[in-house]
Formats: structure tokens, C-alpha cells, sequence
């Protein structure tokens, strides 16, 4: 995939502290930096198709709707399917990181029929909600 074309949706989240907010997608959720502009406190990352942007606030141009309150992004869960949840959950527990929503097995009903999925939600350190899911085999 070219530069040009990229994905089709990547969210960007409006962050406190880029570096923390690094920290956690990068080093306890398995993501990795494909760029940064460290003057504007960004930082592009993905993990496999999955792409997110982190911007931190008061740090270059901010898009700010309406007044911000923790925690951000209520409303709104990002799914992320990955090919496995027990090396993120292993992860986020060594360092005691508290969950959303414990791991879980679920069905979904979809047009293609019932979907088994294991998952599990965490909320990262500015309070968006992120469901790590695993296909069941």
C-alpha cells in the first residue's frame, strides 16, 4: 500500500501527553511508530491494517468542537481486530494496567452468519475505549 492510498478511515485522538499516550499503544498494546512530527506532538502508529494518529492538545493544530472532558471519546469504542488478545492482555497486566472489560468470548450475528470473537475493552490513558478483538479458530 502507497502513501497516497493508505487506509481509508484513521482516527486521530486528541491526546494529553503524546509520549504517554505512545507508551501505551506502543509499548503495552503491540503498535509501532510509522512517523512522527515531534514539533506538533504527533505521532502516526499502526498495528497490521489497524492505523491510529495521536495529536496532543496545545501542541500544533488542535480541531476542538466543543469543551474537553475526561474521559474523551465517551461515546465511541475503537474495534481493532488483532491475530491474537493474550499477548496485549499479558502485557497491559504485567504492569498492572486496569481493564474495561475483562477478556471474553462472544458471538456476533452477522449477514455472513454468527461471528465467534475472544475481546477484551481498555481505556487508554485519556479515556478512549479500545476493544482488542481475536477471531475464534
Amino acid at each position: 500500500m502507497s502513501s497516497a492510498e493508505g487506509p481509508a478511515l484513521v482516527p486521530e485522538l486528541l491526546v494529553a501527553d503524546v509520549e504517554k499516550s505512545v507508551d501505551f499503544w506502543c509499548g503495552l498494546c503491540g503498535f509501532a511508530i510509522d512517523y512522527r512530527r515531534e514539533e506538533e506532538g504527533f505521532a502516526s502508529i499502526s498495528s497490521g491494517s489497524a492505523h491510529v494518529m495521536l495529536e496532543q492538545q496545545g501542541v500544533g493544530r488542535n480541531w476542538i468542537t466543543a469543551s474537553l472532558e475526561r474521559p474523551l471519546g465517551r461515546g465511541i469504542n475503537l474495534q481493532i481486530t488483532v491475530p491474537d488478545v493474550a499477548p496485549i492482555l499479558s502485557s497491559l497486566r504485567e504492569v498492572g494496567y486496569p481493564l474495561f472489560l475483562e477478556p471474553e468470548t462472544k458471538l456476533y450475528r452477522t449477514d455472513r452468519g454468527d461471528v465467534g470473537v475472544r475481546q477484551f475493552l481498555v481505556a487508554d490513558p485519556d479515556g478512549y475505549l479500545i476493544r482488542f478483538q481475536a477471531a475464534l479458530g
